[in-house]
């Protein structure tokens, strides 16, 4: 029962391995703003371990799902390995992800299109804690404002700044902007942050395929582990196979010291003598199956 468990509980983490791989991907923008101007250039990339083959960035601004390159219901232009917005292209404002040909999704990205006088220059992507984070109050017409930045309504500084830098931690992850006297304020923008050790890509919730199906049988038998481990092994990375080589190792490793244990044990007789009010046990290092009692008569 043991190794039908070790076995079922590798083959699962075989199968989680296995998905995540080929799901991890994650939406790049360039340059890694949220907030742009009108008629502003803005470079989107699908990036991920195994490639961007088969991934495309789609929008939803709304009305509906819209794919880049797409013609009459697309937007932006492919460039390459990426979906250009421009001038021509017109950025609007929206959601932005990558979609896999199966329907897997990245982590969305919001992009917001201004026509203000005044953007928050604030990062696209999640921030790694401990990251140093600059925010800038942009103008229309180049260069920065002086203006008091706020987070979750509250001013982050006491006075008005051109530029605040922000040690990020997990706490700092929120909604900012910036507003100043002249200009008047930016969009509201969301920043994201990551633990350091977080290596996450996507998100769970947005990964709309199943796991790979395999079907599982006979996990009692000595073979039952190599048909879990075959269907999955294409999909999977040097890290991934080093794992399934570990656990490989130690399935075996139980499966021997299980095998060993139970030859080691010996069934025996059990003999009591039974004197009075004492009893005396004539082999008390086995383990025994039966027992047999004699009464020892006093005479």
């Amino acid at each position: 029962m043991k190794t039908a468990s070790v076995s079922q509980l590798l083959g699962v983490c075989v199968l989680l391995l296995s998905a995540l791989t080929v799901s991890a991907v994650s939406l790049t923008v360039s340059p890694n703003l949220q907030q742009f101007f009108t008629g502003a250039s803005v470079s989107l990339t699908c990036e991920g371990q195994l490639g961007s083959d088969g991934w495309t960035v789609k929008r939803d601004t709304g009305s509906g799902t819209e794919s880049c390159g797409a013609g009459g219901r697309g937007f932006g232009r492919i460039n390459g390995s990426s979906c250009l917005l421009d001038k021509q292209t017109k950025p609007v404002s929206g959601v932005y992800w990558c979609e896999g040909e199966a329907g897997e999704k990245s982590e969305e990205v919001n992009i917001t299109v201004s026509g203000k006088e005044v953007i928050l220059e604030i990062p696209a992507l999640p921030e790694r804690t401990g990251n140093d984070v600059t925010l800038r109050c942009k103008k229309k017409t180049g260069g920065t404002a002086a203006a008091y930045f706020y987070f979750n309504g509250r001013p982050v500084r006491p006075k008005s700044e051109h530029i605040i830098t922000i040690n990020v931690q997990q706490s700092d992850e929120g909604l900012y902007w910036c507003a100043t006297d002249e200009f008047g304020s930016s969009p509201q923008s969301f920043l994201r942050v990551r633990d350091v050790y977080d290596t996450t890509t996507i998100s769970a919730s947005a990964t709309k395929s199943p796991l790979p199906t395999t079907t599982i049988t006979n996990l009692s038998s000595p073979t039952s582990s190599s048909s879990i481990i075959t269907p999955a092994l294409g999909s999977l990375g040097l890290l991934d196979l080093i794992l399934v080589a570990a656990l490989l190792f130690w399935n075996k490793k139980i499966e021997r010291t299980l095998s060993s244990s139970l030859s080691q044990v010996t069934y025996q007789d059990m003999i009591f003598r039974q004197s009075a009010n004492k009893i005396t046990v004539t082999h008390s290092h086995v383990v025994f199956s039966s027992l047999r009692t004699l009464q020892v008569h006093q005479g």
